[in-house]
C-alpha cells in the first residue's frame, strides 16, 4: 500500500515521510516507545508537533539522546522500570529484510532498544528505502557486552565465524549508556539469522545482539515512490 509519494530522492525528505507514516498511528492515552538515531528522531519531532496540537501520550526513551530529544519536543518521558510493556514502539532499522527481520545498533542502544521494541503491544519500523535487503549481514551486528567479559566474548563470536571489532568513541572504547561495551561484527550476508540469534544469546556475559527477528510487526518504507506499509508475515513465509 503506498501512502504518500515524494518528490525527491533525498534520504532525510524519505526518513521524514516514513516517521510521520508511522505516527500517524498513535492515539490520545498511548505509551509510546521511541527509537534512538536519525531517523526516530524525525518521529520525536513529528509527535511533539502532535502533542502541541492536543496529543496527550506519555513516552519510553531507549537512550538519554533520545530522552532529551523528546524533553525538547514538549513529549513526557517516564522510566521505563515503573513499566511492564508499551502500547506502541517506533524505531529506525540498519537493515530490513521482506519478513521485517533487521539489524539494528549502529546508534549503539541495541540492548534497551529490544527491551522496548519486546514489551510493545505494536512494533514499527520507519526506513527509507535503501535500508531494505534481500538478505541480512552487510551491515556489521552489534553485540552489547558486559565490558568484563569483552574479551571473552569477542572470542566466542570470532568462533561463530566473525570479524570482531570493539567499538570506538573519541580515541576511547565506546560506551552505552549504562557503560557496556559494544562489539560490531561482521559475519557477511547470513544464510539463517534464527540459529544465530540462539548461540549469541547464550554466550555468558553478552547482554544483547542486533538481530531483531520477530520484534517488528510493520514496517513503513520510503522511496521515492512513496510510503509502503508492509506487515510481517505471522507464518514466517
Amino acid at each position: 500500500m503506498i501512502i504518500e509519494e515524494a518528490a525527491t530522492r533525498d534520504t532525510a525528505v524519505l526518513k521524514r515521510m516514513a516517521a510521520l507514516a508511522a505516527v500517524a498511528e498513535v492515539v490520545d492515552g498511548m505509551i509510546v516507545g521511541l527509537g534512538t538515531g536519525t531517523t526516530a528522531a524525525f518521529a520525536i519531532d513529528a509527535l511533539g508537533e502532535r502533542a502541541k496540537a492536543g496529543l496527550r501520550i506519555t513516552t519510553v526513551a531507549t537512550s538519554l539522546e533520545t530522552a532529551r530529544a523528546a524533553e525538547a519536543a514538549g513529549l513526557t518521558v517516564m522510566a521505563f522500570d515503573t513499566l511492564d510493556h508499551v502500547d506502541i514502539g517506533i524505531d529506525g532499522a540498519d537493515e530490513l529484510d521482506h519478513r521485517l527481520r533487521s539489524i539494528k545498533g549502529g546508534g549503539g542502544a541495541l540492548l534497551r532498544e529490544k527491551i522496548v521494541a519486546t514489551a510493545a503491544g505494536r512494533m514499527i519500523a520507519i526506513v527509507d528505502d535503501s535500508k531494505l535487503v534481500g538478505r541480512l549481514g552487510a551491515h556489521a551486528l552489534p553485540v552489547e557486552v558486559l565490558p568484563f567479559a569483552a574479551g571473552f566474548v569477542t572470542r566466542r563470536i570470532e568462533a561463530l565465524g566473525a570479524s570482531v571489532v570493539r567499538r570506538m568513541g573519541g580515541g576511547e572504547p565506546y560506551g552505552t549508556d549504562q557503560q557496556n561495551a559494544v562489539l560490531d561484527c561482521d559475519f557477511g550476508l547470513i544464510e539463517d539469522p534464527e540459529p544465530l540469534a540462539l548461540a549469541l544469546s547464550v554466550i555468558p556475559g553478552l547482554l544483547g545482539h542486533g538481530l531483531f527477528l520477530d520484534e517488528f510487526d510493520i514496517a513503513y518504507v520510503a522511496a521515492a515512490g512513496g510510503v509502503q506499509r508492509l506487515m510481517r508475515n505471522k507464518s514466517g513465509d
